[in-house]
């Protein structure tokens, strides 16, 4: 892939790429007017049947030829909304997702897809990026509207797109990938949960990568937003032999720096998964050597994991403390050796975290209990 790099151009590159993994991912927090919180997570992932070591079930679906044709392509979806103060979430996870025949037809980013799973009725599920006027061309290059079951977001960039390792460009454990990110997003809307209609604004993330890799073992992912208008990408890379470290970070004015030096401690508190037995950390310190910066981030959910065929992850919200900047020179004063107190907000992905489950277990489970769950409401309506 690297031989055939190309600079990055916006807008084509929202849209869709010819790679064999590719996916479009939001997160962010939200408040409603109460000052209850909220967090989220969207994402569509797209992947070439041809090309990649699949789960087998997505293979083996029923008339998917006719559906989709000769279109090598899968697209499947996974979303959260977590209900911080409640302690509960609403997952939404698509083992395989339709996308409409005008998907990635327009100018401009646009998918409309939804699940086939017919039980209960569907829902349309949408990414679209709007055309700014022209007086926002400049300051506020991007904006989008994502909705899913369970929200409905008007996001609107407030900084230029973070280029991952300088030029959205990325090697890590010999695995090259495209990469960039919009770290700055004003989220306006509402979310749909248990039939209450809430209205919310806050602050959202983007990411979006495509490669031409189908695999990394393991990754610790995080997305820091922070009080002083910093917003910093950092993760650790694992291959089952190497590590490799990625930090990139854009300040209030737009400028980007970029280090591939990392210090990620795992804190005590640990959350055990009851399904998957896998065991995921939820506290991390983190340290960034090059500009003298810790941070203690704490989830602030517990039970985030989600399931996917033979893949199971942990993405959930952050709370996010600590200092950056200052110098240790003896002419410093302590608050300056020590560095600027920060608070912030932020999100965690860990990816490749040991499991011991069943899953075709679980994916029956699941479907009897949505059929039923189904049924029993149709005889209540029908009453």
């Amino acid at each position: 892939m690297s031989s055939n790099f190309k600079p990055l151009s916006f807008p084509l590159d929202n849209k869709e790429h010819d790679a064999i993994v590719e996916w479009w991912y939001f997160n962010g927090h939200l408040t409603d007017k109460n000052g209850n919180c909220y967090a989220f997570m969207d994402c569509l992932f797209k992947a070439d049947l041809k090309r990649i070591d699949a789960p087998s079930f997505l293979k083996r679906i029923p008339f998917r030829k006719k559906i989709v044709g000769d279109n090598p392509y899968y697209y499947f979806a996974h979303s959260v909304v977590s209900d911080i103060a409640n302690q509960k979430n609403y997952k939404d996870v698509q083992n395989y997702s339709l996308i409409s025949r005008d998907s990635f037809k327009r100018p401009l980013l646009f998918v409309n897809y939804a699940s086939p799973n017919i039980f209960g009725g569907y829902v349309n599920n949408e990414i679209a990026e709007k055309s700014p006027s022209a007086a926002d061309l400049q300051a506020r290059p991007f904006n989008f509207h994502i909705k899913t079951e369970n929200l409905d977001l008007e996001l609107e960039s407030k900084k230029p797109p973070l280029l991952e390792s300088g030029k959205g460009f990325i090697s890590v454990c010999g695995r090259e990938s495209y990469y960039y990110s919009l770290t700055d997003l004003r989220a306006k809307g509402v979310l749909n949960i248990e039939n209450r209609i809430i209205e919310v604004e806050g602050k959202a993330w983007f990411d979006h990568q495509w490669t031409d890799v189908s695999k990394m073992e393991k990754w610790s992912w995080f997305s820091l937003q922070l009080e002083n208008g910093t917003d910093i990408m950092c993760a650790e890379y694992d291959d089952g032999k190497n590590k490799a470290y990625l930090v990139d970070l854009i300040y209030s004015d737009g400028k980007q720096e970029h280090f591939n030096k990392l210090l990620l401690t795992p804190g005590k508190d640990v959350w055990k998964s009851k399904k998957t037995k896998a065991e995921y950390p939820l506290s991390f310190t983190i340290e960034i050597p090059e500009k003298n910066i810790k941070f203690e981030v704490i989830s602030t959910m517990s039970d985030q994991e989600m399931i996917y065929g033979s893949i199971n992850y942990w993405e959930g919200p952050l709370d996010v403390t600590g200092t950056m900047g200052g110098h240790a020179e003896r002419a410093q004063s302590h608050a300056q050796r020590g560095g600027e107190k920060i608070k912030g907000m932020g999100f965690m992905e860990l990816v490749g975290y040991p499991s011991d489950y069943s899953f075709l277990f679980l994916s029956a489970k699941d479907l009897g209990a949505k059929i039923n769950e189904t049924i029993s409401a149709k005889l209540k309506r029908n009453k």
